[in-house]
């Protein structure tokens, strides 16, 4: 199983990106949000993140698929969206319009008008998702890449850990990660759990 693949990307179209590989050249299937981060990198060489699955098609046949991630984090997202019935790799790809951290939002916070608004994604669906995925959302809905490079999972495991800690020590979870996206917008660099929190502390002081 093929998970990762790095190559020179040579074209993005709508729900596709093309990568030149050696002396292949590979065609993979990404999201809408994907799409628009990775049109200023053509001609560039990428990393994507991978995971694949066969499609059936009128006639019987099933062909493999192959679907392209900027991260790790965002394809661990997908396929948790994929499991909730009803769901599927292909609707979810239509879904995914917005990005990982705004659509796990919408689910940790049970916006079943918000996401019934994704494409492809109507009430009844909406409610599945949220019963099933919603006490998995926070480290999702703290995705940033804000000062951070994307493809990095430990500074994204410092932020989800950081955000048990506001929460153990009594804070909400939405005030929590306001604080939080306050302290890495700041673009102050952090490599652990107690640097981070000095930064929050820090800009809660200086706030008016």
């Amino acid at each position: 199983m093929i998970t990762n693949i790095t190559g020179i990307l040579l074209h993005v179209q709508e729900g596709t990106a093309t990568l030149d590989v050696g002396s292949f050249q590979y065609t993979l299937l990404i999201p809408e949000f994907s799409r628009r981060n990775l049109q200023g990198c053509v001609g560039e060489e990428i990393s994507l993140h991978t995971i694949q699955y066969l499609e059936g098609n009128p006639q019987g046949r099933m062909m493999p698929r192959m679907v392209g991630f900027e991260s790790g984090i965002e394809r661990e997202f997908f396929e948790l969206f994929c499991s909730v019935d009803g769901v599927g790799a292909k609707k979810a790809l239509r879904a995914m319009v917005k990005p990982v951290s705004e659509v796990a939002t919408l689910i940790e916070e049970q916006d079943i008008k918000g996401l019934s608004a994704l494409p492809g994604i109507g009430p009844a669906t909406s409610e599945r998702i949220v019963a099933k995925l919603r006490r998995k959302m926070p480290k999702f809905a703290l995705l940033v890449t804000t000062g951070m490079d994307a493809g990095d999972e430990r500074p994204q495991d410092v932020i989800e850990q950081t955000f048990q800690v506001l929460c153990q020590l009594g804070h909400g979870a939405a005030d929590a990660r306001r604080q939080l996206d306050s302290a890495i917008e700041s673009g102050v660099e952090v490599k652990d759990v107690e640097q981070l929190l000095q930064v929050v502390y820090q800009r809660n002081r200086s706030a008016p």
